[in-house]
């Protein structure tokens, strides 16, 4: 079956949260703040595979998430960075926007695309320590990753 245009859902992954977290050691009295940062999201990729004729792939699987980062850990340890999704699209592959139907990409070209940026990640409590703020009891939230609906239409 030859299939020349799909509908499909795109998310890249959300940054992990910063921790808040205090080092803790015997004969340490007040500990300093040691909460890491969280990983960055992976992003969507699109990429050109001459090995591909159809778009028949994408009529059966139609939601595609690249991976979440990863939360902040104590003792500064920063959180691992989501993996990129790659998806193939065969040679010739124009990308639109689903809500305003505009072209947003060409895939005539063997050029990577970046479909959705994933989110960075937040800041741990470690950041916000100061001379005057010593004890920061608080960490920045990541932020989310870009979220889309897009055509896949072959020439």
């Amino acid at each position: 079956m030859f299939v020349d245009i799909a509908n499909i859902h795109i998310k890249a992954g959300d940054g992990g949260n910063g921790k808040v977290s205090f080092h803790r050691e015997k004969y340490v009295a007040a500990g300093r703040p040691d909460g890491g940062d969280g990983g960055h999201g992976g992003s969507v990729i699109l990429r050109v595979s001459d090995h591909m004729t159809t778009l028949l792939d994408f009529r059966y699987k139609r939601k595609y998430a690249a991976q979440a980062g990863v939360n902040g850990l104590g003792r500064k340890m920063a959180g691992k960075r989501g993996e990129n999704l790659i998806i193939e699209v065969p040679r010739g592959t124009v990308v639109r926007d689903a809500a305003t139907n505009q072209i947003i990409v060409d895939m005539s070209t063997g050029d990577d695309f970046i479909l959705a940026k994933g989110g960075r990640g937040g800041w741990g409590n470690a950041h916000y320590a100061t001379a005057t703020r010593q004890v920061p009891r608080f960490a920045k939230a990541g932020l989310k990753g870009q979220e889309r609906d897009v055509i896949l239409e072959l020439k």
